[in-house]
């Protein structure tokens, strides 16, 4: 029989009993903390100092073009002190327009954090590569790398999208992208083919979420204690087989035909979008698709809506017929399959073969890309593309010059993750219902 979650549809706002807009009074209840306008106010004020006040009196090249362009544009060159300085002042200005809105009490748009965040990265950017030895870098260059490096986070983070929002925590995506990317590496060099690589990638990482999906479904452990143990377990596991099968005879066993970058003609030479949009792998492309389709599943079916219910109110959605932990054990498995494909680019794209622990600690990135981007795929999108630059950022500045500790540098992508979890983006709220295991009656 079939059934559906409610008869109104999502994103239209009901009246409550007494006529008013629910939607609306949920947001003039929601609390209005100072946090995030004081946090716009620290960092406003550390880049007026660092990278205004203290800034070189040199100019900072930014190249947007490359040789392959189908036509080329001089290069962004900008005084790093007059550009810092500059920027200093819009930072600080945002920030105080968010300490007045605070004191109306009213929430600090999204908009303005976002503006903010851009804002600081470009004086950060102008200051670091004002006072490197080569004050040049490619920013066309900078931007897809970034987007590469980005390409495993964007999976996993979808694939924590995809558990959260059916209410399991999926800590295991570590595992995950790990098992995924050792399945394709051995299974891509016995066949030679890549594209079967790719598959077995997918079933792997939907095998490791299978095992978190019946224990924590099924048996009702804890989720996070199953993920935590799945990431060891999977370590373990593709490590042993490293060293007993792949380095005995690594010919047969780890030298993956790898996935070529596919150019589409004309629209891969466009300066900057064009190697970002239209000059990626398979896997590449695929990231841009999955985000696209786990959206429009999410929040534009029937399948999202049921997904979201079961997320949110389990018990609601099974007095509606919904079978709550078979949807939920679905889900997770799909999202293992998500993020299997992240860890083929690994072996795939990025080298032609696999070593130990390779996936590096990316899955708790994808995880924190999943809350800064607040449960949402292109929010995770964006978030993962933020903490892909910060990764590529410390390589280049590094090839530069910087006069930045290179130890600073390499610790930037955690940094960054680190602020973001802490709430830099204000207060996230996951589904009501994440992490709480369901039964029935």
């Amino acid at each position: 029989m079939s059934t559906t979650v409610s008869s109104s549809r999502p994103g239209k706002p009901q009246p409550g009993a007494n006529g008013t807009d629910t939607r609306a009074a949920a947001v003039s209840a929601k609390p209005v903390t100072w946090k995030t306008p004081l946090l716009l106010t620290a960092f406003g004020l550390v880049a007026l100092v660092f990278f205004g006040l203290l800034a070189p009196s040199r100019t900072a090249s930014f190249g947007i073009s490359t040789g392959s362009d189908f036509f080329q544009l001089p290069a962004l060159e900008v005084n790093a002190f007059a550009g810092g300085l500059v920027l200093s002042i819009l930072l600080l200005g945002l920030a105080a327009y968010a300490v007045f809105l605070r004191t109306r009490d009213r929430q600090v748009p999204g908009w303005l954090t976002v503006a903010f965040i851009v804002l600081f990265t470009a004086a950060f950017l102008i200051w670091v590569v004002g006072g490197a030895r080569t004050p040049s870098i490619s920013l066309a260059g900078l931007i897809a790398g970034s987007v590469t490096l980005a390409v495993p986070l964007v999976f996993g983070s979808l694939s924590g999208v995809l558990c959260e929002r059916v209410g399991v925590v999926n800590i295991a995506i570590e595992g995950q992208l790990l098992g995924g990317a050792f399945t394709a590496a051995i299974v891509a060099s016995v066949t030679q083919n890549p594209l079967i690589g790719l598959l077995a990638a997918a079933v792997a990482g939907a095998v490791v979420s299978m095992v978190l999906a019946l224990f924590s479904i099924k048996y009702l452990v804890n989720q996070i204690i199953v993920g935590v143990v799945l990431n060891v377990l999977v370590s373990g596991v593709t490590g042993f087989l490293f060293s007993t099968v792949m380095q005995e005879d690594s010919d047969r066993f780890n030298s993956p035909p790898g996935l070529d970058a596919i150019e589409i003609p004309v629209l891969s030479s466009i300066p900057i979008i064009g190697p970002i949009l239209f000059r990626q792998s398979l896997v590449g492309y695929l990231m841009y698709i999955a985000v696209l389709v786990v959206w429009v599943g999410l929040f534009k079916t029937r399948w999202g809506l049921r997904v979201r219910a079961v997320g949110e109110h389990p018990q609601a959605a099974d007095t509606l017929g919904i079978n709550v932990n078979a949807t939920r054990f679905w889900n997770v498995t799909l999202g293992g399959a998500v993020a299997g494909i992240g860890g083929s680019f690994f072996t795939l794209v990025a080298i032609d073969s696999f070593t130990k622990e390779i996936s590096g600690g990316r899955g708790f990135i994808a995880l924190a890309a999943l809350i800064f981007g607040r449960w949402n795929p292109f929010g995770a999108f964006f978030a993962a593309l933020l903490f892909g630059f910060a990764d590529n950022l410390q390589s280049i500045v590094t090839i530069i010059g910087t006069p930045v500790p290179s130890q600073f540098m390499a610790m930037l992508p955690y940094l960054v993750t680190v602020l973001a979890v802490a709430g830099l983006v204000g207060k996230s709220r996951g589904p009501a219902a994440s992490g709480i295991p369901y039964v029935k009656g």
